[in-house]
C-alpha cells in the first residue's frame, strides 16, 4: 500500500467568513494572534482564498527576513495647536510665573488666529502670515518671539519606526531674540544719587541691589537672620514671586542661587542702623518689610525708584540693572569669573548681558 505524503505545512490560516469573504490570521514572532488589519487599524478582508494566502506569504517572508514590526496601533486624530500648545505647557517642568507667562502668551497672541488649526494643517506660509501681523501690533522683537516659543517646541519622538514630527510653528529665528541696546551700568555718582533720594527705609535696599548684586526677589525675601553683621555677610537662601494666586516663597533656580554674599565693609555700619530702625521684629523679620508687614511688591519699589533715577538722570536705569551694576564694581576688583558667578548666583557663565566687564574710570 503506497505510503501517504504528510499535509505540507502552511504560516498561518484563511478562513470564510459569513459574508463570503476571506480573513487571515498568524501568529507573530511576538507571540501574538494577528489578523489582517489596514493602516488606520480597521480589519482587512479579502475576495478569494488565493488573496489571503498571498498576504500571509508576505509576512511571512517579512518574518524569515527579520524585518517583520507588529501593526501600528491606531493614530489618534491630529490635536488642534490650542490642545497641543496647552498639554505642552502642563506637562513641562516650568516655574509659576514662567508657566502664567506662557499661558497668557498663548490666550491673547497664538490662539486668536492658529489656535483652532490642526497641527499637521500648519505650515510656513501660515506662520509668516501670522508672524507679520504680530510683527504690526509688536514691533519689539522680544515680544513676538517669547509669543512664538510655547508652542513651537514638543517632546521629541522616541518611535524610531516613525518619522520625526516638525516643528508645528516652522519659522526660521522666530524665537531668538537678541537684547536692543547694551546695558549702561550706573556710575558710583549715579548710584550715590539714586540711593540718596530713596525713602531712608529703602536706601539699603538699592545699595544691596547694586553692590551684593542681589535680584528684587531675593532683596525682597531677606530676613534678619540671613544677615551677619559680625562677619559681614547675607546669606541668600530664598526668593520670593508674584503669582496669581498671591506671593510665593521658593527656593533659587539652582543650587548656585543658594549663596554667601560679603557685605563690603562701608556697608555694614549702613546695615546694622537699618536694622534698628527699620527691619521687622523677631529673627525672621523682613530687613524690607512692606507697610502690611508682608514681602514689599515691585510697584511699591518703583514709585519711589523711577523719581529717585530720573534725579539721576538715568531714566533707562531698571531696578534689576543694578544687579548689572554690581558686576562691574566686582571686577572692578579684580574679581575673577568664578567669584562673579558665585557672587551673582549663576551656575554657568551668563555675562553676555551686554556689559564690558573692563572697569570703568569712573567706578575706581
Amino acid at each position: 500500500m503506497p505510503t501517504r505524503k504528510p499535509a505540507a505545512r502552511h504560516f498561518g490560516s484563511v478562513r470564510k467568513l459569513p459574508s463570503g469573504r476571506y480573513q487571515a490570521r498568524y501568529i507573530g514572532p511576538d507571540g501574538q494572534r494577528r489578523a489582517a488589519q489596514r493602516a488606520d487599524g480597521r480589519g482587512l478582508t479579502f475576495d478569494t482564498k488565493g488573496d489571503a494566502e498571498a498576504w500571509l506569504a508576505m509576512r511571512h517572508s517579512e518574518i524569515l527576513r527579520q524585518e517583520w514590526l507588529p501593526p501600528a496601533e491606531p493614530q489618534a486624530p491630529p490635536p488642534s495647536l490650542r490642545e497641543y500648545a496647552d498639554a505642552w505647557v502642563k506637562q513641562r517642568d516650568l516655574e509659576d510665573r514662567t508657566r502664567e507667562h506662557y499661558e497668557q502668551l498663548l490666550r491673547d497672541h497664538v490662539n486668536p488666529t492658529l489656535g483652532d488649526l490642526l497641527v499637521p494643517d500648519i505650515n510656513p506660509v501660515k506662520v509668516r502670515t501670522w508672524y507679520a501681523a504680530l510683527s504690526s501690533r509688536h514691533p519689539a522683537r522680544p515680544a513676538r518671539a517669547h509669543a512664538y516659543r510655547p508652542p513651537a517646541q514638543h517632546p521629541q519622538d522616541r518611535d524610531r519606526r516613525r518619522p520625526a514630527r516638525r516643528e508645528p510653528l516652522p519659522h526660521t529665528r522666530a524665537g531668538q531674540t537678541k537684547r536692543a541696546k547694551k546695558i549702561k551700568p550706573a556710575t558710583l555718582p549715579e548710584l550715590e544719587t539714586i540711593a540718596k533720594a530713596m525713602p531712608e527705609k529703602y536706601q539699603l535696599m538699592v545699595l544691596f541691589a547694586a553692590w551684593l548684586a542681589l535680584r528684587f526677589g531675593e532683596l525682597a525675601e531677606l530676613r534678619r537672620s540671613d544677615v551677619d553683621v559680625p562677619t559681614a555677610v547675607v546669606h541668600v537662601q530664598r526668593g520670593v514671586v508674584r503669582t496669581k494666586t498671591g506671593r510665593k516663597v521658593k527656593d533659587p533656580k539652582s543650587e548656585a542661587g543658594k549663596r554667601r554674599v560679603a557685605i563690603p565693609p562701608h556697608l555694614v555700619p549702613m546695615v546694622s542702623d537699618h536694622l534698628r530702625d527699620h527691619a521687622a521684629p523677631g529673627r525672621n523679620g523682613l530687613l524690607f518689610p512692606a507697610g502690611h508687614g508682608a514681602q514689599l511688591a515691585p510697584s511699591t519699589l518703583y514709585k519711589v525708584y523711577y523719581p529717585a533715577r530720573e534725579k539721576a538722570k538715568r531714566p533707562d536705569l531698571r531696578f534689576h540693572d543694578l544687579r548689572h551694576t554690581g558686576a562691574v564694581l566686582a571686577a572692578s576688583t579684580g574679581a575673577t569669573l568664578a567669584e562673579l558667578m558665585a557672587r551673582l548666583g549663576h551656575s554657568r557663565p551668563r555675562l553676555h548681558c551686554g556689559i564690558s566687564m573692563q572697569p570703568r574710570s569712573v567706578i575706581g
